[in-house]
């Protein structure tokens, strides 16, 4: 039978019967857009002359690098037994960085299917994405996908995923996302195995806001789930944390492009549009309800995104300040996981501070504010968030080395994750070799079958957000994954290391490390500082120091003008006296002079090294 025999009409689905929600949740490229093509085709919500690889990726940054960073949420239908169902289905991010888009999509739905792919097998955000799913109480589909390739062993990794989320390998389904093979028993599946959503449809309209989007045209296009009760077109709505009211301007549900209805039952998910422009009105979590008939208490939402690192942003053009302030308030919109707040830089001007959830987060963003917006950014080296308790019981939250407090201090706390390394069992000593280096602890490894083993440690942020996931990937000849989440603080043996220009402090090359590790990176930045600044007429010291003990020292020596040139032969004491001369005044220069970094050499040291090329550029 051909996959356009099995569909119908979308349903007006007002009945939570005919309702099947679900997402798709994998680690990052194991197939998700590829299968959410399929079913998109095979359910005929696109037809094949509309169709293009990734349909739901709709920023041009997704499509280049193959990943999805945006939720996307689609209603097909399809008919199983005689009857016409109406699927929302989800399709989410795989990346770390992006667990925050997952576990949202995740509370709009009653099921998962855990996409596994069958050359790789499981892998450490498949774990994490599957104890979401398993918090929220989803029922769990567990899939195979990428049979077709010729590296596929479906039947080792079955026998995988039924011994992690407990049943028969044959339970297992087999499809290929790309030639289409096993969807329309998937989407079978999903009919008969996912419950229909439950709720009250005669108790007063809430619906809880999972996604919201800036519409350049429309203003706020915000994305629910309703649990109970109905929405309609023109009615006057409140959110429930803010108590702003709206009209509602239209209603309707994606399919895959937005489609008008009459209104939005229970267990729907589809969009509202108010007209409203101010970004900070649709706060997701939120819980939408009717203005003539509200309901008593909200929904549970989420928790608040916490950001984990820290970067400033800065336009390379000062004028360019409000333009970049104007970019980072509507992409909070399509970003719930953004924070930012102004600070200025003695080196670099006027810019933000912005908190990301991981360091791809802060590529993307700074990828989207650079193209959408057409601004020309330096981002600073990432750090973060430092506890530090002063003597006198006093708590400060350092973000940026330069608000470290000079006073006496009792202790400082960093922020620990809870990493999940995934690799095969060949590389469990040069695993263990980089956490250590890291300052880690080892909580426990199990293996996943003979040659697959799960590595748990605990690290210290600061040490994981730079460099750590590609020395993991190497060291591991790509076969490694990880996947870490917050977990709590702990205190550390952390110092502040200045570097002083000719005895001047210069705040902007300050950092906050551990004390062993505080030499390297004295070392490093006097010498990086010795190529950078341009030499003067009198000699310049570099030093790093903690405190008022210098731990590095570099010079730049002096340009001296070769006063001995006129001197051929003659007495040695004449040559003498003429250095002599030219050293007291070197000296009261040294006295007087001034030391001018140029732009380029704060930019070079300070900016990461995809910002330095751009500035380069």
């Amino acid at each position: 039978m051909s996959p356009m025999a099995r569909t119908a009409p979308v349903p007006a689905a007002t009945d939570p019967a005919i309702i099947r929600n679900f997402c798709i949740i994998a680690h990052i490229d194991h197939g998700k857009s590829t299968l959410a093509d399929r079913m998109l085709q095979y359910t005929g919500v696109v037809k094949s002359r509309d169709m293009k690889a990734q349909y739901l990726d709709r920023m041009d940054i997704e499509r280049e690098r193959g990943i999805t960073i945006k939720s996307q949420a689609v209603r097909m239908p399809w008919e199983l037994d005689g009857t016409s169902y109406a699927l929302n289905m989800i399709d989410t991010p795989g990346h770390v960085d992006f667990t925050y888009e997952v576990s949202r999509s995740l509370a709009a739905c009653e099921g998962a299917v855990l996409l596994v792919d069958a050359a790789q097998g499981i892998e450490a955000q498949t774990l994490a994405n599957l104890y979401l799913a398993m918090e929220n109480n989803l029922t769990i589909i567990p899939v195979l996908n990428k049979i077709d390739l010729p590296a596929a062993q479906p039947e080792k990794y079955a026998a995988e995923l039924a011994n992690l989320i407990g049943g028969d390998p044959e339970d297992v389904l087999r499809v290929s996302g790309k030639t289409g093979v096993g969807v329309e028993a998937l989407l079978d599946k999903i009919v008969r195995d996912l419950p229909a959503p439950v709720g009250d449809p005669s108790a007063p309209a809430r619906a809880m806001i999972f996604d919201s989007v800036y519409d350049t045209y429309r203003g706020v296009v915000t994305y629910v789930r309703v649990v109970d009760g109905m929405l309609h077109p023109r009615e006057r709505i409140q959110m429930m944390s803010t108590r702003a009211t709206h009209e509602l301007l239209e209603i309707g549900v994606s399919s895959p492009e937005p489609t008008p209805s009459k209104g939005l039952g229970v267990g729907e998910v589809g969009y509202l549009i108010t007209g409203v422009k101010d970004v900070r009105q649709s706060k997701v979590g939120d819980t939408v309800t009717n203005l003539a008939k509200p309901a008593s208490e909200s929904l549970a939402g989420y928790a608040d995104a916490k950001p984990m690192v820290f970067s400033g942003l800065y336009p390379l053009d000062g004028t360019d300040y409000p333009v970049l302030r104007d970019a980072l308030e509507k992409l909070m919109l399509n970003d719930a996981a953004l924070v930012y707040e102004p600070e200025t830089s003695a080196a670099l001007g006027f810019g933000f501070r912005v908190g990301f959830l991981g360091l791809l987060h802060l590529e993307i963003t700074r990828e989207r504010l650079e193209r959408e917006y057409n601004l020309d950014l330096i981002s600073t080296a990432p750090n973060v968030e430092y506890e530090v308790t002063l003597e006198d019981k006093r708590v400060i939250h350092v973000t940026n080395p330069s608000e470290y407090p000079t006073g006496k201090i009792a202790e400082v706390r960093e922020p620990m994750v809870s990493a999940t390394i995934l690799a095969p069992n060949e590389f469990v000593g040069a695993i263990m070799e980089l956490c250590q280096s890291r300052r880690g602890v080892m909580g426990g490894m199990d293996y996943l079958s003979e040659d697959r083993v799960e590595i748990r440690y605990r690290l210290p942020l600061a040490e994981i957000v730079f460099d750590f996931f590609d020395i993991l990937k190497s060291k591991t000849r790509g076969y490694g994954s990880l996947d870490w989440k917050a977990d709590g603080e702990q205190v550390a043996d952390l110092v502040k290391v200045d570097i002083m220009l000719q005895g001047e402090q210069v705040d902007a090359f300050s950092a906050i490390t551990h004390r062993d590790k505080a030499y390297a990176y004295g070392v490093m930045m006097t010498g990086k500082l010795r190529e950078l600044i341009p030499r003067q007429q009198f000699e310049v010291p570099i030093q790093a120091a903690i405190g008022s003990r210098i731990i590095a020292r570099e010079s730049i020596r002096a340009i001296r003008k070769d006063v001995l040139a006129k001197c051929y032969g003659g007495d040695i004491t004449r040559k003498r006296k003429l250095l002599e001369k030219q050293k007291e005044g070197k000296k009261r220069m040294k006295m007087v002079g001034r030391v001018e970094v140029p732009q380029e050499a704060f930019i070079a040291a300070l900016t990461t090294d995809e910002s330095k090329d751009k500035a380069k550029k």
